[in-house]
């Protein structure tokens, strides 16, 4: 696992606490209602949960809330990126300084404490019951929002994630849903919105140990993870069964050009570049040899597979599960990659000992080195091979986490437009 979100999966990327008001609403929107994650969660009757990410977020609500009225709201609401309005209840709470309590805070700033149990649904998560919390500092006016790693929240150490080395371990969706929500609170309660929001897990440092952040440099503790604050319980059957869904309603409607994305950024991508409407997109998440597969048996005339760096650099390498618990970024295979497009061996050794694959991407980026489309352009030919000649033409786009296209591949096949 190579990036924030795969290298911390174990450890972050379900939650949320006490009572989910809208839980199902969540369900049923998380996904497309003809496949994808919502049909997964149909399938198997598995009950989601909710990301680390909007665990901090509300636990943000509820304690700057209080710092501005006196009271902790309870259970607390927020909206997460695709429109969705969970509820959490608290687990802990304490006001110091605020208009609720006048002892004169903490180092003599008003400050708020909100805590929320981890609820990571029907999936496997080390950190299920992990008490999630974040303490909210009023800041001088034009401060802004300042983020800080409490006791069990890791410090990034090393490069190639994309946080910046000494930031605490909180990735950039969840800062900026923390960043939205402390803006409406002021907007509503007369604050100024310049806040320090220090976000701590109890025993996060122990549970950080059965996850991949120390090997990433990622040292203290777990990350604070989610792109759409919701956790679709795993289950491959469940998964690929959906994707097959995917395929035979696009067919049906007529569609002849889909795409087989690894997530929502990679979605989103796809639909830009090539306009795509929302039956021809396939939800592959890992499954890169069940899109390939099925589609096979079941041709249409162009596939676009779109998605993160990392993950199309282990399909490039040949790999069909793109999970992080079952196929890791072969660094050296991606130096081979940069040989072949000029790098000497100075830069290829850099690559090969780069601590993830995004690291290894900037390095040649930097250089001229044009690492993403040939990955790009290798696991076209991979998906090509297990395609066995069927009547398919397929292209590849590699993105970053920020969704940037970093390299892409044009249709090979018998279409060409």
């Amino acid at each position: 696992m190579t990036d924030v979100t795969d290298a911390t999966a174990a450890a972050g990327t379900a939650g949320a606490g006490g009572t989910a008001g809208t839980g199902g609403e969540a369900a049923g929107t998380a996904g497309k209602a003809a496949g994808g994650r919502a049909a997964q969660l149909q399938h198997t009757g598995l009950r989601h949960g909710w990301t680390t990410g909007a665990c901090a977020t509300a636990a943000t609500t509820a304690a700057y809330t209080a710092l501005l009225t006196g009271e902790f709201p309870d259970p607390v609401t927020i909206t997460l990126p695709k429109g969705q309005t969970p509820a959490f209840a608290l687990a802990a709470e304490s006001l110091r300084g605020g208009d609720g309590d006048v002892d004169g805070g903490d180092g003599g700033r008003p400050s708020a404490m909100a805590g929320i149990v981890k609820d990571a649904g029907d999936d496997p998560d080390v950190t299920h019951g992990a008490l999630i919390r974040a303490t909210v500092r009023i800041l001088p006016p034009g401060s802004g929002v300042v983020f800080r790693a409490g006791p069990g929240v890791g410090t990034v150490t090393r490069p190639g994630l994309p946080l910046d080395v000494g930031e605490p371990a909180i990735n950039p969706v969840p800062r900026q849903l923390m960043r939205d929500h402390v803006a409406e609170v002021a907007a509503r309660h007369g604050g100024s919105g310049d806040v320090e929001i220090e976000v701590s897990v109890d025993h996060g440092a122990e549970i950080a140990r059965s996850t991949w952040n120390p090997r990433l440099g990622i040292l203290g503790g777990i990350s604070i993870l989610g792109t759409t604050g919701i956790v679709v319980p795993y289950s491959c059957s469940a998964w690929i069964d959906s994707i097959r869904r995917g395929v035979d309603v696009a067919r049906a409607a007529g569609r002849r050009h889909v795409a087989g994305c690894t997530g929502s950024t990679s979605e989103k991508v796809a639909v830009a570049v090539h306009g795509l409407p929302e039956d021809a997109l396939l939800d592959m998440g890992d499954f890169a040899g069940a899109v390939l597969k099925y589609i096979r048996r079941h041709p249409v005339d162009r596939l676009t597979v779109a998605g993160g760096f990392a993950k199309l650099s282990k399909l490039a390498a040949g790999h069909l599960d793109l999970h992080s618990g079952r196929s890791q970024v072969d660094k050296g295979f991606l130096a081979e990659l940069a040989r072949r497009g000029g790098a000497g061996e100075e830069l290829a050794a850099a690559v090969a000992s780069a601590n993830t694959g995004l690291e290894a991407l900037r390095l040649c980026e930097a250089a001229g080195v044009p690492l993403g489309d040939l990955v790009a352009a290798t696991a076209r030919d991979e998906a090509l091979a297990v395609l066995r000649g069927a009547p398919v033409a397929v292209d590849v786009i590699c993105i970053d986490r920020a969704g940037v296209i970093v390299g892409r591949a044009g249709p090979v096949g018998p279409v060409s437009g």
